[in-house]
C-alpha cells in the first residue's frame, strides 16, 4: 500500500521523519505546548468506524474493539515507513527500550495503558498514549485518535461526557498546524455529522479538514452517497474519500485487512455508481492522499516553524548559560549559596528603599506601595472616622443618666465622657492591625520579586527560602501587632483632659449654650405668632433651672444672664469641666423640704385620716431615658459631643503619627537591613552541612540540557 516517489522514496518521508524526530524530542523533555507540531485528528461520533480506518491504514488489528466506547484516551499514532527487508514492529513511550512485534500484544497493553489511567468502567482520560509502528506497508503520517463523541453516559463516564469529550476534541483540531479528518457513516444524515460540525467550527474555510465517508456498502436500498463524495452537499477544499470497512461479521470470522482491501476495491470497480469515483476511494487513496496533504502542509509550515525552533533555541541557550556550572565540592556549593543569599539580600533592601535598577515607570512598587499604605490608606481611612457617627442623642443622654446613680445630676459628670470616648478610641485597633498586616504582605510580595537569576537553577533552595522568609516576617509582625495594641491601651488608660489642643470644659460649655441660643431664638421666631411675650421670655430664662427631683423647676427661674456670669466666674476642673456651679436648685430642695417637714407638723391629724391605698406600677425590664427635651438636656448633650470630637482628634493625631513607626521599627526595618545575615543564619546551618539544594539541581538544569542539545542537532537539520 505504500507509494514511493520517483526516486524510490516514500512520499513526504523526508519532512514528515524530521517532524516525527521533534515530536520526539518533544515528548522526551515534555516540551509540547511550546511548539504545535503538523499531525491529523481523526474526530468522529462513537461507532463511526474511526478505529477501522486506522487499522486499514495500518493493515494490522492493534485497536481494542467492543460494542461500547473504544476509544477512551487519545491514542497518538506515529507510522513510519521502513524497508521491506525489516520485520514489523511497534513502541510505546511509556514503555522505553521494549519492542512489540505482536500486534495482539499491542492491543492488550492499549488496553491496560487505558485502564490504568481512566479506569475500567468506560472513564475517559485527556492523557495520551504514544504508539510508533514501524512497517513496510505505511506512509509516514502521525495521527491522532480521539475518543468518539458519544450522547449517553455509561459507567463511571461523568454525566457531562460529551461536553468533556468536544472539549478534548476541540484542543486538538482548533490548532493551525492540526490537519482534521472528519469521519462520517454514511447511514447517517451528513448534514448533521458531528465530526463536520466540529471541524467546521476549528476550520471555517475548510482548508485543514479532509472528509472521510464509511459505511457506504450498508446504505439503505436505493439511496448513494455520490453527490456527498463529489462535495455537493457539504463542501470541502480537500475533498472527500469514501472507504468500506470490515463488517462485525468480517472481524469475528478473522478476515484479514488484506482481503478486506481487495474487496473494498472489487466494491468501487463494480458498482455502478461508485465506478466512476473509483481512483478516488479506498483506503489506499485515503493513505496516498493524506501523506500527500501532511507532506505539504508541513512543508507549508516549515518556515515558521523553524523560526519558533530558533528563537526557542536562542532562549534556551541564554537561560543556559546563566546557570554557570554545576559546583561540586562542598566548599563551592558554601560560596554559591552566600553569593545567591548576598543578592537576594541586596535587591531586597534595594526595592524597599527605592533604588532598584528594574524601576517600575507604569505603578508604585516597593517602598512607595509602603507609604502609599500608610498615607493614603491608614490615614486617610482614621480622617473620614466621625467619632459621634455611631453615638445618638439617646445614647448619650442614657449614659449621662447612668452616671448620675441613685441622685439627680447637679452638673454633667465626666464619667460619660470617659466611657463614651475610650469606646470611640477602641475602634482605631483594627484598622491599625489591618494596617501592619498589609505592610507584611507586601514585604512578602517583594520578597517573592527578589527571583535571582541563580534560584531558578536550584528549586529546593527557593521553596526553603520562601519557608524561612515567611517565618521571618513573621516574627516581625508578632511585635508590631502587640506595641500597637499597647499603644491604643494606653490611649485608653489615661484620658489627658490636660492636653494642651484639649478644648475643655469652660469652652465646651461656652460653645454649646451660644448652639442652644441660637437654636432656642430660631425656634421662638417661628412660633412668635402662637404665644404672648411673657411666655416666650419665660422659657428663655429657665433654660438651667432644674427641680430637686431632675425636672425644671416652676419657680426661681435663673435669667439668662446669670449663665453668661457662671461662665466667665467658673473654675476649669478636668472633673466637672468648670460647669458645676451652674446646674441644679438646692435652694429650691431646702425650701421644699422644710415645707413639708413643716406641712407634717402643722396637720397631725391627717396622718391618722383613713386613705384608699395607692398602687404603683412596675418599672418596665428596660428602661430608657424619657424622652422629654429641655434646654438643659441639650446643652449636656451638645458640650458631651464637643468633648468627644475635641479629644478623639487628639488621639487620632497620635496614632496617625505612632502606628507607622511602629511597624517601621519592628517590621520593616529590621527586615530590610539585616535581610542577608538573619537568612544566612536561618539557612546555612541546616543546608551547607548537607548536599540537598546544591547537588541535585537536575530538576531545572537537566530538563534544560536534554532540550538544548538535541534541538541544536534537529534546528541545523532543518
Amino acid at each position: 500500500m505504500a507509494a514511493v516517489s520517483n526516486d524510490g522514496a516514500p512520499l513526504g518521508s523526508t519532512v514528515i521523519s524530521l517532524v516525527n524526530k521533534l515530536q520526539d524530542i518533544f515528548s522526551r523533555v515534555g516540551s509540547q505546548s511550546t511548539i504545535d507540531l503538523p499531525q491529523v485528528a481523526v474526530v468522529g461520533c462513537q461507532s463511526s468506524g474511526k478505529s477501522s480506518v486506522l487499522e486499514a491504514l495500518v493493515g494490522r488489528d492493534f485497536l481494542p474493539r467492543g460494542n461500547d466506547i473504544c476509544t477512551r484516551r487519545p491514542l497518538v499514532l506515529q507510522l513510519v515507513h521502513i524497508p521491506p527487508s525489516k520485520p514489523e514492529s511497534a513502541e510505546f513511550l511509556h514503555l522505553p527500550g521494549r519492542t512489540f512485534h505482536d500486534f495482539s500484544q499491542i492491543r492488550a497493553e492499549i488496553q491496560a495503558e487505558t485502564d490504568r489511567e481512566a479506569g475500567g468502567n468506560k472513564g475517559v482520560s485527556d492523557k495520551q498514549i504514544r504508539l510508533k509502528i514501524f512497517s513496510p506497508n505505511v506512509l509516514d503520517i502521525t495521527l491522532v485518535d480521539l475518543p468518539g463523541i458519544t450522547k449517553v453516559p455509561v459507567g463511571d463516564q461523568p454525566s457531562d461526557i460529551e461536553s468533556r469529550i468536544r472539549t478534548m476534541i476541540m484542543s486538538y483540531i482548533k490548532v493551525p498546524t492540526c490537519l482534521i479528518l472528519a469521519v462520517t457513516p454514511a447511514n447517517s444524515d451528513l448534514a448533521n455529522s458531528d465530526a463536520l460540525q466540529m471541524a467546521g467550527n476549528a476550520d471555517p474555510d475548510g482548508h485543514r479538514t479532509i472528509g472521510v465517508i464509511t459505511k457506504l456498502d450498508i446504505m439503505d436500498r436505493g439511496t448513494d452517497a455520490r453527490n456527498l463524495l463529489l462535495g455537493k452537499v457539504i463542501p470541502l477544499r480537500l475533498g472527500y474519500v469514501g472507504v468500506v470497512n470490515r463488517s462485525q461479521e468480517d472481524i469475528l470470522t478473522n478476515r484479514s485487512i488484506k482481503d478486506a482491501l481487495v474487496a473494498e476495491e472489487k466494491f468501487f470497480r463494480s458498482h455502478p455508481i461508485y465506478s466512476g469515483l473509483a481512483d478516488s476511494c479506498g483506503v489506499p487513496q485515503l493513505a496516498k492522499k493524506l501523506n500527500k496533504i501532511l507532506a505539504q502542509h508541513i512543508k507549508a509550515v516549515l518556515p515558521g516553524l523553524k523560526a519558533r525552533i530558533s528563537a526557542s533555541l536562542v532562549n534556551l541557550a541564554k537561560e543556559h548559560a546563566s546557570y554557570g556550572e554545576i559546583t561540586e565540592s562542598k566548599a563551592g556549593q558554601g560560596a554559591l549559596i552566600l553569593n545567591i543569599l548576598s543578592k537576594y539580600s541586596d535587591a531586597f533592601t534595594s526595592i524597599v528603599e527605592g533604588k532598584n535598577e528594574a524601576m517600575s515607570t507604569s505603578e508604585l512598587s516597593g517602598g512607595a506601595r509602603i507609604n502609599y499604605i500608610f498615607q493614603s490608606i491608614f490615614v486617610r481611612s482614621l480622617e473620614e472616622v466621625d467619632p459621634c457617627e455611631d453615638l445618638t442623642d439617646d445614647d448619650i443622654r442614657t449614659a449621662i443618666q447612668n452616671a448620675t446613680g441613685p441622685r439627680a445630676a447637679l452638673f454633667v459628670p465626666d464619667v460619660p465622657f470617659e466611657v463614651l470616648v475610650r469606646r470611640q478610641i477602641s475602634r482605631l485597633l483594627d484598622p491599625s492591625l489591618q494596617c501592619a498586616r498589609f505592610i507584611y504582605d507586601e514585604l512578602m510580595k517583594i520578597s517573592h520579586r527578589c527571583m535571582v537569576t541563580e534560584l531558578q537553577r536550584f528549586p529546593f533552595l527557593r521553596k526553603r527560602m520562601d519557608e524561612v522568609i515567611g517565618n521571618f516576617l513573621r516574627e516581625g509582625l508578632e511585635p508590631s501587632e502587640t506595641m500597637i495594641t499597647h499603644i491604643i491601651e494606653m490611649e485608653m488608660d489615661y484620658i489627658n483632659t490636660s492636653h494642651p489642643n484639649f478644648i475643655g470644659g469652660s469652652k465646651a460649655l461656652e460653645a454649646a449654650v451660644q448652639q442652644t441660643k441660637s437654636s432656642t431664638v430660631s425656634k421662638d421666631a417661628v412660633e412668635s405668632d402662637k404665644g404672648s411675650a411673657s411666655e416666650r421670655s419665660g422659657k428663655s430664662r429657665s433654660i438651667l433651672a432644674r427641680h430637686a427631683n431632675g425636672g425644671m423647676a416652676d419657680h426661681g427661674v435663673r435669667a439668662s444672664s446669670d449663665i453668661d456670669k457662671v461662665l466667665h466666674s467658673g473654675t476649669t476642673s478636668g472633673s466637672s469641666w468648670g460647669i458645676s456651679s451652674i446646674f441644679g436648685g438646692g435652694d429650691n430642695r431646702v425650701s421644699v423640704k422644710e415645707n413639708t417637714n413643716s406641712k407634717h407638723h402643722n396637720d397631725p391629724v391627717q396622718s391618722v385620716l383613713p386613705s384608699s391605698t395607692i398602687h404603683l406600677r412596675e418599672p418596665p425590664t428596660v428602661l430608657r431615658p424619657s424622652e422629654r427635651s429641655s434646654e438643659t438636656l441639650a446643652v449636656e448633650i451638645a458640650v458631651t459631643k464637643l468633648l468627644l470630637r475635641s479629644y478623639y482628634e487628639i488621639v487620632r493625631k497620635n496614632v496617625e503619627d505612632l502606628i507607622p513607626k511602629a511597624i517601621m521599627h519592628f517590621l520593616v526595618f529590621p527586615h530590610h537591613l539585616f535581610f542577608g545575615f538573619f537568612l544566612i543564619k536561618y539557612l546555612t546551618g541546616k543546608f551547607i552541612a548537607s548536599d540537598t539544594m546544591l547537588s541535585n539541581p537536575n530538576g531545572m538544569l537537566c530538563g534544560i540540557q536534554k532540550s538544548y542539545v538535541p534541538m541544536c542537532q534537529i534546528c541545523s537539520a532543518i
